[in-house]
């Protein structure tokens, strides 16, 4: 048992020691590989400092929600802070790809990990393109985060007694983000061919994919299996978590267009210049009309874009009542969200705590 008192707010202290834990018996591990894999053990070590730890908070809860319902003194163990932890070690490989497919150049505030791998090439004088290793070692960066949390958690699944139930939640987690990813790199170039009456619907399937099941909904399911839910509880866990994980990505697209860049740590209209394919963009092209329209297909995925005609992209987009009709969906979802939760059969406390924690993931700005 970990020395932690179990709380809302301890669950990112608690992960946080265990993924120490976890990256000392690595670095321990690789000693004989070298200074060059010592210092690729640090890049990887280096993403995963900071972050909300959204995807352990949910997994916890939903443990809390099912182990409490049956037995009120349930004590978390190891094998749930290493599940949470596994999770964030995931969501580190999703973001260094992630960063690496979209050209980001900043993470939090800090340097993309493509980025600060470039830079390390060129702080050793190494010769070569210091930008193509960059790529290439985050490749492998993401590659060897996802093998990481594969690691921990078989390790903490060993001789579990729901660990099979666990294993195929977490394995459709990783199919569904990973093909959601892909979809959402077509959809930048699918568009073009589609009927703009389907951008949407189709943009609308990349959240499902891409974000909802992974953000919220599945580390919902793996806490609510680590616990032994019944299948009932997991319906209600699935049922409040999807529209939750929708409601949280339309936010994500939101701050992506019009979020601060002092809070999100990414540039202003990082989107914009990326070229998301987004249901904002989606329902802003559906009202505007054709020379409009093709004036925001023309500038949306220009990494050149001004600071100025941002500004002028942001203004059509709120003028067009896309925000606007985003807004409301995102509200819309969060009422089905909480009625999921109505006379489940979970943890009062827990529910209340899962009320919390959807606030958080719809209502900010970072």
């Amino acid at each position: 048992m970990l020395g932690v008192v179990p709380s809302p707010s301890s669950v990112p202290d608690a992960v946080a020691a265990r993924l120490d834990r976890f990256l000392a018996l690595m670095r321990t591990e690789s000693l004989e590989y070298g200074s060059e894999a010592a210092g690729f053990l640090d890049a990887a070590a280096a993403t995963l400092v900071g972050g909300k730890r959204l995807r352990a908070r949910f997994c916890h809860a939903g443990w809390r929600a099912v182990a409490r319902f049956r037995d009120r003194d349930a004590t978390e163990s190891d094998v749930l802070w290493d599940t949470c932890a596994a999770l964030e070690i995931f969501q580190s490989a999703a973001l260094v790809h992630d960063d690496l497919i979209d050209n980001s150049d900043t993470r939090r505030g800090r340097p993309a990990a493509h980025r600060a791998l470039e830079a390390s090439h060129r702080d050793a004088g190494w010769s070569g393109d210091a930008e193509a290793f960059g790529h290439a070692s985050a490749v492998l960066l993401g590659d060897l985060l996802v093998a990481w949390s594969d690691d921990l958690l078989e390790s903490a699944l060993d001789g579990h007694a729901h660990a099979r139930a666990v294993r195929g939640e977490y394995a459709r987690m990783r199919r569904d983000v990973t093909t959601g990813q892909f979809l959402d790199i077509a959809e930048e170039s699918a568009w073009s061919v589609n009927d703009g009456g389907l951008h949407a619907e189709r943009a609308l399937r990349v959240v499902s994919l891409k974000s909802a099941r992974y953000s919220i909904e599945q580390p919902l399911v793996l806490g609510g299996a680590l616990a032994g839910a019944e299948d009932d509880q997991m319906a209600a866990l699935r049922s409040f978590g999807h529209p939750i994980g929708m409601a949280f990505q339309l936010r994500d697209d939101i701050l992506g267009v019009f979020g601060d860049s002092s809070v999100t740590g990414k540039p202003a209209g990082d989107d914009l210049r990326e070229g998301k394919r987004t249901v904002l963009v989606a329902l802003t092209r559906q009202a505007l009309d054709a020379s409009a329209r093709n004036l925001l297909d023309e500038m949306l995925g220009d990494p050149e874009l001004t600071a100025q005609q941002v500004s002028f992209l942001q203004a059509t987009i709120a003028e067009s009542g896309a925000l606007e009709r985003v807004e409301t969906m995102i509200s819309d979802y969060a009422r089905e969200a909480d009625r999921a939760l109505s006379g489940a059969r979970l943890d009062n406390a827990a529910v209340g705590e899962l009320r919390d924690l959807a606030r958080a993931a719809t209502v900010r700005s970072a």
